[in-house]
């Protein structure tokens, strides 16, 4: 057991690195056949929001042959006195330093967490190089949303598991055990490993590479591993365990709640949004099953509120039954009831109403952009009518606060795209005005990100928009967005920039990340941690040019750095869905009735609806 006691006094949060938390597991380490630290790149209260930490977590130690601990990222004062008397990177539980793992598992939520990620391998103590690792050198995996596009920490991971997890941790457990009682060494233990569907092992891929960069071939480099990795999903969440006892963490997490995932995917088809793609189809939990979830989440917890999490909540289809319920149960205990997001619409702002009769938080809406044109290519198929519609009946039902998101550097976007955000933010202004709302206490506030192209979209051909036009534009809002009642946020373009590197990148950033390690790169998705010229110096050593990675077009026949991983949605669809962008065209959510051809429900063996959606056929 790793002796930090004396470093607690000298560290910012030493909440942060104690364990013991009601609902942690501690097992006999001697009485199980394998051992998994859980490794989440970032600070210990944004890890312990993440509710996948939260469902691995309980299905591995509900296995009497496994055991998973948890790891999360120290701080720098942490991570500098760690450094300074030699003491290792260690698991909350037991204390153990992570090489006396078998296993270590990162989720991948973030690419600004990379860094992050090489730097935890390092203070562990383990070899960075995946081909460095051989006999009791825990094996290195990760999942997550970014393992969609797993090339650019390719070098660091020995196994990526693709899509969702419930099912397939079972699959690499049984492998892994298996292998280890018959004596096989690292690379049969590999081979053995890529034959489950969904998981992909980097060293057995080989990339080559044009003159001109591009890549000329992902091919596998033996006959039993397979071409392409297929996304794993679950297809019944009603048959899969859910955490009802979480780890209640001693600091204040990100999101301080008990969190109930009432659904899985997305079909509204937003152009840009990766997790709308990789997570489909929709799959809803039952009602029933969502009521006593509930009850044991909430007697195990302590909570006093249920946050009700999807990509989208107010699209289950079974809501009102479900917060009707809720609320009959728990009204009486003072158990209050959230949304994580809204649509832009009147509907979502009367469900809001009837969860949120006391206590009026601020009402958060996502038009995306500010005109109709460009929500068109967006495929968000929101209207300024009904923005102002919902944001009247927020103000009416006694809403003072609402935010709104926009993105700028969308593909096709103009400067008077960008001057209509400031527009229809006072629009909602004077909404808020006509209703009544106190001078003093109305409040918009408008929150801009920058458009970041992902893997797995219809934008991933897209490039992202110069850094000096970004700023630019956010420079324009600021003049447009002052005066009383309006708050204007804006995102760090270098951040941006650098997720956008990330997300479109490949193999050849392995070299830069290791680079930025050593030069001190932590935490870059924290404004007051991020070390961008440090950054530009790791490019620079590593002799890679980052805007031919953020900047470029890719074409729709060259093979993308991610072309080996499947994740349902056809290539063909889109490319369709891109060009059906740049002609300004909508394409209707599948859930109406009319398939749009995406491919994913056919490689589920679910049958499709009869018909073709003004997506078209493909």
């Amino acid at each position: 057991m790793v002796n930090i006691e004396h470093l607690l006094p000298r560290v910012e949060r030493p909440a942060r690195y104690v364990g013991g938390e009601l609902n942690a597991i501690v097992k006999d380490w001697d009485k199980v056949k394998i051992k998994i630290a859980f490794a989440f790149p970032d600070a210990y209260e944004v890890g312990m929001s993440h509710l996948g930490l939260h469902i691995l977590y309980r299905i591995v130690n509900e296995r009497p042959d496994a055991l998973m601990e948890r790891v999360f990222a120290p701080w720098p004062d942490m991570e500098g006195l760690m450094r300074q008397e030699g003491i290792p990177l260690f698991s909350l539980e037991s204390r153990r330093p992570l090489h006396d793992f078998d296993v270590v598992a990162f989720t991948l939520q973030y690419e600004l967490s990379y860094a992050n990620v090489v730097n935890m391998l390092d203070l562990a103590g383990l070899p960075l190089s995946a081909g460095e690792r051989n006999g009791r050198v825990p094996l290195i995996i990760a999942g997550g949303p970014c393992a969609l596009n797993p090339e650019p920490l390719a070098d660091f991971i020995d196994v990526f598991f693709i899509g969702e997890g419930e099912e397939v941790i079972h699959e690499f457990i049984d492998c892994f055990i298996a292998a280890r009682e018959q004596g096989l060494g690292r690379r049969d233990l590999l081979l053995k490993l890529a034959a489950i569907p969904g998981a992909y092992v980097p060293a057995l891929y080989r990339v080559t590479y044009r003159d001109d960069g591009s890549i000329s071939s992902i091919t596998p480099v033996d006959g039993a591993v397979p071409p392409r990795v297929q996304r794993r999903l679950v297809q019944d969440l009603d048959t899969v365990p859910f955490p009802t006892r979480p780890v209640v963490p001693y600091l204040s997490p990100v999101h301080d709640r008990a969190v109930l995932e009432v659904f899985r995917g997305c079909t509204r088809g937003c152009r840009f949004c990766q997790a709308g793609m990789i997570y489909r189809p929709v799959r809803e939990r039952d009602p029933k099953t969502l009521l006593s979830l509930a009850e044991d989440l909430l007697r195990h917890t302590g909570y006093d509120e249920i946050s009700l999490a999807s990509l989208s909540t107010v699209d289950y289809s079974r809501l009102r039954e479900l917060i009707g319920a809720l609320d009959a149960r728990y009204r009486q205990d003072r158990v209050s009831i959230s949304l994580p997001s809204l649509r832009v619409d009147a509907f979502a702002v009367d469900i809001a109403r009837t969860i949120q009769e006391v206590r009026k938080s601020t009402l958060t809406f996502a038009p995306e952009a500010g005109t109709q044109r460009l929500r068109n290519v967006i495929n968000k198929q929101a209207t300024e009518e009904d923005l102002l519609q919902a944001v009247e009946a927020a103000f009416k039902a006694g809403w003072l606060r609402v935010k709104l998101y926009f993105m700028i550097g969308l593909p096709t976007e103009t400067d008077e795209d960008v001057e209509e955000i400031a527009t229809l933010a006072r629009k909602v202004l004077e909404v808020g005005k006509r209703c009544g709302v106190p001078r003093g206490r109305l409040s918009v506030a408008v929150s801009v990100a920058s458009f970041v192209p992902k893997a797995h979209t219809p934008f991933q051909w897209e490039p992202q928009a110069p850094m000096e036009v970004l700023t630019a534009r956010q420079a324009l809002l600021k003049r447009r967005l002052r005066g009383p009642g309006l708050v204007y946020h804006w995102h760090d373009t270098r951040m941006s920039f650098l997720e956008a590197v990330f997300a479109r990148g490949d193999r050849r950033l392995g070299a830069v990340l290791r680079q930025a390690q050593a030069r001190g790169c932590r935490f870059d998705g924290w404004q007051e941690q991020f070390r961008y010229e440090a950054w530009l110096d790791a490019f620079s050593a590593a002799g890679v040019r980052p805007e031919t990675y953020a900047y470029r077009r890719f074409d729709y026949g060259e093979i993308l750095p991610w072309e080996h991983i499947d994740s349902g949605v056809s290539k063909a669809f889109l490319a369709m869905e891109h060009t059906r962008a740049l002609r300004g065209e909508i394409t209707v959510d599948c859930r109406g009735g009319v398939c749009t051809g995406c491919g994913v429900c056919p490689a589920l063996e679910v049958e499709p609806r009869v018909g073709v959606g003004s997506g078209g056929p493909v």
